[in-house]
């Protein structure tokens, strides 16, 4: 980039000075008074102004600093940052400015409404209004990311919003996917900004993240839900909380009765028993696949049952296929939806091989935990779009049941182009 100067007795004199040396092409990167007037000497301003080499016109006499003079390339890129900082500070200042003509006219009719505003500071508001944009554009040029392998450029409005879903650990396809519809449906004039373009970003993703909403069942008939997944994600502390809601936080208080097959960790069924003692609700623990028909009956008082199930390694088989043996004991006695959990802290590779494994059992929905333990959503994102399953809950600290929260798109956005927000749950 070049940065060129340009002088007047006014900021708008100084920049037709530059309109007509370089044209339209150049961005407005900093406003300075040199001197005031004065008896005998005018004011003087200067503005600095960045453009492309390559948009500089021919008729311009270019201009190069000798070699020792010169700072090297990422310097400069640092100075350049600095000074549009500076000159937003600076020019923000310029606005607050009142003319004195605009004063007196402002007491002279006593209205909200300036009956007086001169053309040159039409033209710097209108300048004032650009620049915040411009800074952000400028700033992105800067971005690590190299410009992605799409048929379709990217424009430089378009960079934040493309950096910031790449650093969250988004499939890169998806991303790519995603870019190139909102580059195609898109309204050209929508692209002007940086914030619209965010905005439209962000109504796309929610409209494709799918959720399922928590219903509550029915009269007579029972809702039976079973949590699967790796070991240490959290199931059994995230069965309390969804126990300690279905019991105590909607409006009417559901009997809930759990179910634990996860004989395994002693200290896993130690847990479950002291929240089902807390919570007095009843519970049943079965070892062998035979006992879980007889498990579900013995609670048929219950409006909800909670199934928590043996942690796993996705590629144990023999563990998974002891839950699927448990499953297929129910006969079609009970619609019983499997929701698998998993951790968001692990990246978009991981969960899909997560899911893969469990896919065996008949997913119905999602649940991601930990998600106070990460920076990046995205994976969250990709793997949704990409099994198309709905996400039911999010678990975003180890409080029962305070931590447990409702799926929701706008939520999941959020997460992933602005980060977590405790404050915001």
């Amino acid at each position: 980039m070049k940065i060129l100067t340009f002088t007047g007795s006014t900021p708008s004199e100084a920049l037709k000075k530059a309109k007509i040396e370089i044209g339209d092409e150049g961005m407005l990167i900093e406003t300075r008074e040199i001197h005031k007037k004065a008896l005998g000497r005018e004011a003087l301003y200067e503005i600095i102004i960045g453009i492309e080499e390559n948009n500089i016109s021919e008729t311009y006499k270019k201009y190069t600093k000798p070699l020792q003079e010169q700072k090297p390339l990422k310097q400069k890129s640092e100075d350049v940052l600095y000074d549009i900082s500076h000159a937003a500070k600076q020019i923000s200042k310029i606005a607050d400015v009142k003319e004195p003509l605009y004063e007196y006219n402002n007491k002279k009719t006593n209205t909200a409404k300036p009956s007086y505003e001169p053309k040159e500071l039409k033209e710097i508001k209108s300048e004032i209004n650009k620049l915040g944009d411009k800074v952000k554009l400028i700033q992105n040029m800067f971005w690590e990311e190299k410009s992605p392998e799409l048929e379709i450029s990217i424009p430089p409005e378009f960079a934040e919003i493309y950096r910031l879903a790449s650093q969250s650990g988004m499939n890169k396809n998806h991303l790519d996917e995603i870019m190139s519809i909102t580059l195609e449906h898109m309204p050209y004039k929508m692209r002007e900004n940086s914030t619209t373009v965010k905005r439209y970003f962000q109504t796309l993703l929610r409209k494709m993240i799918p959720i399922r909403r928590e219903s509550v069942p029915a009269p007579g008939v029972k809702k039976i839900v079973m949590l699967v997944g790796p070991t240490g994600v959290g199931k059994t502390t995230s069965i309390a909380k969804i126990a300690a809601r279905y019991s105590y936080l909607l409006q009417k208080r559901y009997k809930v009765g759990l179910v634990v097959l996860d004989t395994y960790r002693i200290g896993a069924v130690e847990q479950l028993m002291q929240y089902a003692r807390m919570m007095k609700l009843g519970i049943e623990t079965v070892v062998d696949p035979p006992e879980f028909a007889s498990a579900i009956n013995s609670l048929k008082y219950c409006d909800y049952i909670l199934i928590d199930t043996m942690g796993s390694s996705p590629y144990d088989r023999e563990k998974i296929e002891k839950i699927y043996e448990c499953l297929e004991t129910n006969n079609g006695d009970y619609n019983i939806d499997v929701v698998l959990v998993m951790p968001s802290s692990i990246k978009y590779d991981d969960l899909k091989a997560t899911y893969d494994s469990f896919s065996t059992l008949n997913i119905d929905t999602l649940m991601f935990t930990k998600l106070d333990e990460t920076i990046g959503f995205g994976n969250i994102f990709s793997l949704s779009y990409e099994t198309k399953k709905p996400i039911s809950y999010f678990s975003v600290g180890q409080e029962v049941p305070e931590d447990l929260i409702c799926a929701s798109s706008s939520f999941l956005v959020e997460c992933l182009l602005n980060g977590f927000n405790r404050s915001k749950v």
